[in-house]
């Protein structure tokens, strides 16, 4: 288990986990533009480790169940930590904090209920999770780095947002659409075990 945190992967992880309440509290206390950039630099740094957490992982084979738990969850935390956050300045942002609890509260009752009915879960992002994550972090980055174009309420700042929730929907219907196909097979298989047990009676 020591080996498994101080893994680099996990530690990249962690670094995420730490860097929540580190940008809540920079961006909920900015007041000038500089401070702005520096939030939008945490952001950018999350991002970064969020990459490189998995390349690392999957290119030196440190996948460890310790990772499976610790990537998604920082995903997860970070996620709704910039929507509430933004959400104070930018009303459309509760849109995606909806959108997104909406996502992966299904998500993880699709997970638990094959885990516990079929022994079976999903392993790890598809790439269209992938890509919602980095279309959030590049729209988050830009609302930080150019408060004065990205303002609340302009035009281009709500085009950024529902560009976000359009990924978010996509990617959770997709993921769905997975899942179910899941639960679709687990239950073929073992209606043909059924009949192939049956059969041999």
């Amino acid at each position: 288990m020591r080996k498994e945190i101080f893994s680099v992967p996990n530690i990249l992880s962690l670094v995420r986990l730490a860097l929540i309440p580190v940008f809540a509290w920079v961006y909920l206390t900015a007041g000038s533009s500089g401070e702005y950039y520096f939030a939008a630099i945490i952001v950018a740094i999350s991002g970064i480790t969020d990459f490189l957490d998995g390349a690392i992982a999957r290119k030196f084979n440190l996948i460890t169940e310790l990772g499976k738990f610790l990537d998604p969850l920082a995903d997860k935390l970070t996620q709704g930590t910039l929507f509430l956050c933004l959400a104070i300045r930018h009303p459309l942002m509760w849109l995606l904090f909806a959108l997104w609890a909406l996502k992966d509260g299904f998500m993880a009752i699709m997970g638990y209920v094959l885990l516990k009915a079929k022994n079976t879960k999903l392993e790890g992002a598809n790439w269209y999770g992938k890509v919602c994550t980095a279309i959030i972090y590049v729209a988050v980055i830009l609302i930080l780095f150019f408060p004065m174009y990205f303002a609340p309420g302009e035009i281009q700042a709500n085009v950024l947002i529902l560009i976000c929730a359009g990924a978010l929907v996509l990617s959770g219907i997709l993921y769905g659409i997975v899942l179910v196909k899941m639960w679709i097979h687990h239950e073929t298989v073992k209606r043909e075990e059924r009949k192939k047990l049956k059969d041999m009676l």
